[in-house]
């Protein structure tokens, strides 16, 4: 069954359908909420959270079609609640790097993801993760993000410049 026809029907309140439809989103949405918390305990709680809120609210959705946009800007939104509740940054261990080597393919090898995350603020790092790793566009993530178009462009910008930067520091060393 596709996405849209199970949108539909967990907003009739068929809790079966959301839990298929959920189901079909739940690693991305991990995997998200992982790039912002850096660990494994912090992006489940993530999730369930960002699960109950869609979970609850999904009626509110006017376009199902939509479905995997909405639910990506809730978990963001749940990441970045957390981290600036907690106000503190949790140091990458190495073990949990091994979860992103996948996502490391389309990156220079000299560059990781460890590095990109290190170097970003938590707007550069919303929007490249959208950008690149998610494939949405410019106007999609600035929607998604509330943020205007121009201001869009110019993190991502920004956050590609510093990345840049990381390539030369590692070129010359």
């Amino acid at each position: 069954m596709d996405a849209v026809t199970l949108v539909k029907k967990a907003q009739q309140g068929d809790e079966t359908a959301y839990l298929a439809l959920f189901q079909q989103y739940e690693e991305m949405m991990y995997r998200i909420a992982f790039v912002y918390v850096k660990n494994q305990e912090d992006a489940l709680d993530i999730v369930q959270e960002a699960a109950y809120r869609s979970f609850k609210s999904i009626k509110t959705l006017r376009e199902p079609r939509y479905f995997k946009t909405w639910v990506t800007k809730i978990t963001m939104s749940c990441s970045i609640n957390l981290l600036q509740k907690r106000r503190k940054v949790v140091p990458w261990k190495p073990e949990q790097l091994d979860f992103f080597h996948s996502m490391d393919e389309d990156l220079p090898l000299s560059i990781t993801l460890k590095d990109v995350l290190e170097k970003l603020d938590v707007n550069e790092k919303s929007v490249v993760l959208l950008r690149f790793y998610q494939d949405y566009t410019l106007k999609d993530i600035a929607q998604m993000l509330e943020l205007p178009l121009g201001t869009t462009k110019t993190i991502l910008y920004r956050a590609l410049e510093k990345l840049r930067g990381i390539l030369r520091e590692e070129e010359s060393s």
